[in-house]
């Protein structure tokens, strides 16, 4: 990368959010991009990551690194959820601190607001109720995040700044079955039903549950706005404002992949939140909206998977 420009570290940039990331501050001629896999640097480690801030002193860092997955990963590995979460967190932002960074933007979750709320939800809703159980180790540690960048402005004066995206998807998701969110699980569970012809795909849950759903490039647009617009305590909600069920999303999913066998619902399954809308009013009023419509998102998403199947994380 250049040597000129404004130095912002992209924190877990091959991920799903990092990826969307580098795509776009790549176009920013404005900006340096600093950047380190995770055999370089374990950002769990305060040593090793107070060392990569003394030497690359980055002005800027988005904080899109952690532990993350579906209801199954998140149930089945609760420590890993919770744990490295914290550590991650408290590493970067003790760094960002010590280090001078000039501004760090925090990204949270729609899931860890409480399980049953009022419908938008407005950022204010956080730790008003408990959390969906299923979301807790995950969530908790998003809560400390949150709770720390805060601390960091409150005490330290720092320009820490926390956004709540929805649901993600796009593409470099992780599409593995075990590990996935619900879209890229169903793209690849209507794919590969399509490639052998199977009469019909198991779902878990009823379908009636409804998400917002949002494209991760809309994602990375509202971080740089985010960082060059906003500077307060307060989390931000960044979504579409639209949400659909389960069931229909899958249907959109089953048609643009054309699948034609038969969808079954294992109501056996949980469903997770029953339902998740954000209120994305305050991000709106500050002048941002996300463009993508989901269709659009899903066949660009699956147009991907088909063409980066053999390196996809499957």
């Amino acid at each position: 990368m250049s040597s000129n420009g404004k130095k912002i570290f992209i924190s877990g940039h091959n991920g799903l959010v990092g990826r969307a990331l580098m795509k776009l501050y790549s176009g920013k001629p404005e900006w340096q991009i600093i950047t380190r896999t995770k055999a370089e640097l374990d950002l769990r480690d305060p040593q090793a990551t107070d060392a990569f801030f003394a030497t690359e002193r980055p002005e800027y860092v988005i904080l899109a690194a952690a532990t993350v997955g579906g209801i199954k990963a998140s149930y089945t590995h609760p420590v890993d959820f919770l744990l490295n979460n914290l550590q991650i967190q408290n590493a970067v932002l003790s760094a960002s601190h010590r280090f001078d960074v000039k501004k760090l933007l925090f990204l949270g979750s729609t899931c860890i607001y409480p399980k049953v709320v009022e419908m938008p939800i407005r950022e204010d809703s956080l730790m008003t109720g408990p959390m969906e159980e299923t979301n807790a180790p995950y969530g908790v540690a998003k809560i400390a995040g949150i709770k720390l960048c805060q601390g960091y402005r409150h005490q330290h004066g720092k320009d820490f700044i926390c956004g709540m995206p929805a649901n993600l998807y796009g593409p470099f998701d992780n599409f593995d079955p075990e590990h996935s969110h619900v879209l890229p699980s169903l793209i690849r569970r209507f794919h590969e039903a399509k490639l052998v012809n199977a009469p019909w795909v198991t779902l878990w849950g009823s379908g009636k549950p409804t998400r917002e759903f949002l494209f991760v490039d809309d994602l990375a647009e509202a971080c740089s706005f985010l960082l060059d617009h906003y500077s307060g305590a307060d989390i931000v909600n960044i979504g579409t404002g639209a949400e659909i069920s389960i069931r229909d999303a899958a249907e959109a999913i089953r048609g643009i992949i054309g699948y034609t066998g038969e969808i079954r619902w294992d109501t056996t399954q949980p469903d997770g939140n029953p339902r998740r809308l954000l209120d994305v009013s305050r991000l709106t009023n500050l002048g941002w909206k996300a463009g993508t419509q989901f269709r659009e998102g899903v066949e660009k998403t699956y147009r991907w998977f088909l063409e980066n199947r053999a390196t996809a994380r499957v």
